[in-house]
């Protein structure tokens, strides 16, 4: 069973830094891509960046520059580097893991999500 749970969510003053954090389990294909996606309330879902088994990653061009994603093989983690927080970056994040596709709409294993708030 693959489980992706996340942590390091909270909440921040503008300008300040979280490192959210995803330890994923049960998950075996040496094919993914691993990604943070965020949900605002009354919003769309969001891709925020992606890390693809081939070393590649990808940035919402609203996060270019301030946040940094990051894969920890040996602790088989995922990691998203958060700096000079804005308000607008308040929201839901998720990690979510798929075989073949980055496309949030079609990935498949996702995990509970840990809120962050900017104030």
């Amino acid at each position: 069973e693959v489980q992706l749970v996340e942590s390091g969510g909270g909440s921040v003053q503008a300008g300040g830094s979280l490192r959210l954090s995803c330890s994923a389990s049960g998950y075996t294909h040496d094919r993914y891509c691993m990604a943070w996606i965020r949900q605002a309330p009354g919003k769309e879902r969001e891709e925020v960046a992606t890390y693809d088994s081939d070393g590649s990653r990808t940035y919402a061009d609203s996060v270019k520059g301030r946040f940094t994603i990051s894969r920890n093989h040996a602790r088989n983690t995922l990691s998203l580097q958060m700096n000079n927080l804005k308000p607008e970056n308040t929201a839901m994040y998720y990690c979510a893991v798929d075989a073949g596709s980055c496309d949030p709409r079609f990935m498949e294993y996702w995990g509970k999500g840990t809120q962050v708030t900017v104030s």
